[in-house]
């Protein structure tokens, strides 16, 4: 059951809040009362995310850190919590997209993802995770993906990190149950957001191109905030028949079995013709 109150009068951090999911999960904690820290490292466009929520006053802050640099995850978080309080909710939600041929992709490729998607997820936990025992509650929301349950071809380098962080994060959802830590897994399939025209090194090519079965980024907020809310641990969203395919994928299905073998070969034959996979 949702519990209307799980975000009054508490406080989070939400990674990468100046656009797509992290904006949209950000106003919906304001929505709900709790006090949020938009992080992310560009001051200005943090500063540019926050003024747009202005109304609700001192419930909205502001937090400067890149997720890829360890000792700034640490002293961020650590600083959240002293000025604060407490911290009582942490949604490591930076990260960057790639989709491209596995032969194209570079070491260096391989390491910024890794470093953007992994563990930028890894130093917000280590963060956390004492401070939250030390107050004997608290609940760390990690953006995984549909492809973090469910191998898309073309994504070999999106998948392992995203696999990486189900993986951890199911993990210690088990392992600090009954010491008061609650852990979920956010799971979207295609979210109307910005992360469609950006690389693996976070620049934007071209004009955004969303496809047009995206769910929209407010609606997907508000369904993870109320799972969250049921300390429900793997959230996928949107909640509909094609985003169960994952079951049938762990279940051998040949029919998402073949799924997925139209989808690498009409993505190799988008991507020879224009570029592009959509």
């Amino acid at each position: 059951m949702v519990d209307s109150a799980y975000y009054t009068g508490r406080t989070g951090i939400v990674t990468g809040a100046n656009s797509g999911i992290g904006y949209a999960v950000s106003e919906e904690l304001l929505k709900r009362g709790a006090v949020v820290y938009m992080a992310g490292r560009s001051p200005e466009k943090i500063a540019k995310a926050a003024a747009r929520l202005s109304a609700y006053g001192d419930r909205v802050r502001t937090l400067i850190m890149d997720v890829t640099k360890q000792e700034q995850v640490q002293k961020g978080i650590e600083g959240t919590a002293a000025e604060a309080g407490r911290l009582d909710f942490l949604f490591n939600n930076a990260g960057v997209g790639g989709t491209m041929p596995f032969e194209q992709a570079t070491l260096e490729d391989w390491k910024t993802i890794i470093d953007a998607n992994l563990w930028s997820v890894i130093y917000g936990v280590h963060a956390a995770v004492p401070i939250m025992l030390r107050q004997g509650s608290g609940h760390i929301v990690n953006t995984s993906s549909i492809a973090g349950i469910i191998p898309p071809p073309f994504q070999a380098l999106y998948s392992l990190t995203k696999y990486g962080v189900t993986g951890m994060t199911e993990c210690l959802r088990y392992e600090f149950a009954e010491k008061g830590l609650h852990f979920s897994t956010i799971c979207p399939a295609n979210i109307a957001t910005p992360i469609f025209n950006k690389g693996i090194d976070g620049r934007t090519y071209g004009e955004l191109k969303i496809p047009d079965d995206a769910y929209p980024v407010e609606k997907a907020a508000s369904l993870i905030l109320d799972r969250v809310s049921e300390w429900k641990g793997i959230i996928i969203v949107p909640e509909d028949p094609n985003t169960d395919a994952w079951k049938g994928y762990v279940l051998g299905d040949r029919a998402v079995e073949e799924r997925l073998y139209r989808m690498a070969h009409d993505r190799r034959e988008a991507f020879e013709k224009s570029g592009t996979y959509f």
